[in-house]
């Protein structure tokens, strides 16, 4: 046992955003390894759900199966297969340790303590805050929730959130684009553009990956932390600053 989460056919392809179908037809291809067998049940680790994303993702971008396994054959050929699959958890690896929760409806009304209206509700769902499934919902991000919930408590609409959640989600998407693409374009692609990196570079590539991943967590904390500062400041400095002085007026002792 390695200790690493294992998946069925049927959880890999709903954990991948994939169909069995589709899981077959690339193991039939050879573009995706086979399973370890236990029993007659067949299991798929973490790298063949790199893999899979790694897939999608080519074929969303326009890619065919047949410009898939092209890669895959060149990687094969030149490089060591672990070595291979480990860049490739490194890229496709999930950033967070998170994983969806099922909140049921009972659930859900004592957190909100009523259900939103269907405009507000559609509004969540669009953004992915939640999934309706049928006996309640799944929720990608506990830890937004948890925010949304505790600030609707203090009187803050969860419309006003959304559209909060919607603006910061475009501006952070902005700047990930942009960081990655300073990565790629200073260390990835003096390999070329179009070429893959020669055979042995693969390990110290994913090793770079995995460090860069706290590495840019601590700069974007230490940016927020400051603009935070600056924004609590600038809202509500001038705030306070009447309070306390109301409060020498009156001859109250600050504590």
């Amino acid at each position: 046992m390695t200790g690493e989460a294992e998946y069925t056919i049927d959880e890999l392809a709903q954990e991948a955003g994939a169909t069995v179908r589709n899981i077959r037809a690339y193991q039939e291809r050879g573009l995706l390894p086979p399973p370890r067998r236990a029993g007659r049940v067949g299991l798929y680790g973490p790298a063949h759900l790199a893999r899979l994303k790694i897939i999608g993702s080519m074929l969303a971008r326009g890619y065919t199966l047949a410009n898939v396994a092209e890669l895959v054959e060149a990687w094969e050929r030149g490089h060591n297969v672990a070595d291979v699959i480990g860049l490739e958890t490194a890229l496709a690896s999930p950033w967070t340790d998170e994983t969806p929760t099922h909140v049921s409806h009972e659930q859900a009304l004592q957190m909100l303590g009523a259900m939103p209206e269907p405009h507000v509700m559609a509004m969540a769902v669009q953004l992915d805050v939640v999934r309706p499934v049928g006996d309640g919902f799944v929720v990608p991000s506990m830890k937004l929730l948890n925010v949304a919930v505790t600030l609707m408590r203090e009187g803050v609409p969860l419309t006003d959130q959304l559209v909060m959640i919607a603006e910061l989600r475009r501006r952070t998407e902005q700047i990930a684009d942009g960081l990655v693409a300073m990565v790629v374009r200073h260390i990835f692609d003096v390999y070329g553009k179009d070429s893959l990196p020669p055979a042995g570079e693969a390990p110290r590539l994913a090793g770079l990956i995995w460090r860069l991943r706290p590495l840019v967590m601590q700069a974007v904390d230490s940016e927020v932390a400051r603009a935070m500062e600056k924004a609590a400041q600038k809202h509500l400095g001038e705030r306070l600053e009447h309070v306390l002085e109301h409060m020498h007026e009156d001859g109250v002792k600050a504590p």
